[in-house]
């Protein structure tokens, strides 16, 4: 297998407040990892160090083998997708806008490359073209949160961070948004980190599930190894609420 990421010894505090310790994680390429734990356990610590936007008290991340500490952190955030809970989009850019504004970035002048990039992105991601010139005030919930994800995925990028990005949808587009994303991750291979709050979202989605409390990894398994064979009580408590 290939290592797409590895935390490696990784610690992060603030002060006397250690949010993550002893954090020791290998990610294969093209896997699906759901994120789960009680809300303050370091979910979203761990996925941000992922792409420099935290930065680890102790230890080391690898992206490819590379250890990011030695990337250019702009260029390695443009690499990587990063879509977040309520899509947070520019709200004075168009639908297009918004999905070609790292494309944008990359291909500098190559606009039939941006262009058909955003038109690839729409179609996957079940957007219909006519959105392209609305404004994100002018699209539902569930629209805007497909646009953030095409945004995020628009500058085809091996990796796919992806925080609560569901929280703020109905349970209606939500199923709908998990069908999609599951449907994108078999059509591209791309590696996802999906950090949820929501169990059964996370055995419903991850080819694996990683679940943390206080800042450690309680387990790290696919999700029937979860439901058989939970390893702590942390976790068998997790897998009681999901049946």
């Amino acid at each position: 297998m290939n290592t797409a990421i590895e935390f490696k010894n990784i610690k992060k505090a603030y002060g006397d407040n250690v949010v993550l310790e002893n954090f020791n994680l290998t990610v294969e390429k093209g896997d699906f990892v759901t994120i789960i734990g009680s809300s303050g356990c370091g979910k979203t610590t761990a996925l941000k160090m992922i792409n420099g936007l935290i930065e680890p008290t102790e230890g080391d991340i690898f992206i490819d083998g590379e250890n990011i500490k030695s990337k250019n952190q702009t260029l390695l955030r443009r690499n990587i997708g990063y879509a977040i809970q309520g899509s947070v989009l520019f709200p004075h850019m168009t639908v297009e806008q918004n999905i070609s504004y790292v494309p944008n970035l990359l291909n500098k002048r190559n606009k039939a490359k941006t262009k058909s990039a955003v038109n690839k992105w729409m179609k996957i991601t079940g957007l219909d073209e006519d959105l392209k010139n609305r404004y994100p005030d002018e699209l539902s919930g569930g629209q805007q949160q497909r646009v953030g994800i095409a945004r995020a995925l628009a500058a085809s990028p091996e990796i796919l961070l992806m925080d609560e990005p569901f929280g703020a949808v109905d349970e209606i587009t939500r199923g709908q948004l998990q069908t999609e994303l599951k449907r994108i991750h078999s059509q591209t291979g791309i590696t996802v980190l999906f950090v949820t709050h929501d169990i059964s979202e996370a055995l419903k989605l991850g080819t694996k599930v990683l679940v943390i409390d206080k800042g450690k990894i309680q387990q790290y398994a696919q999700p029937e190894e979860l439901l058989q064979n939970p390893k702590t009580d942390f976790v068998k408590k997790l897998v009681k609420n999901s049946i």
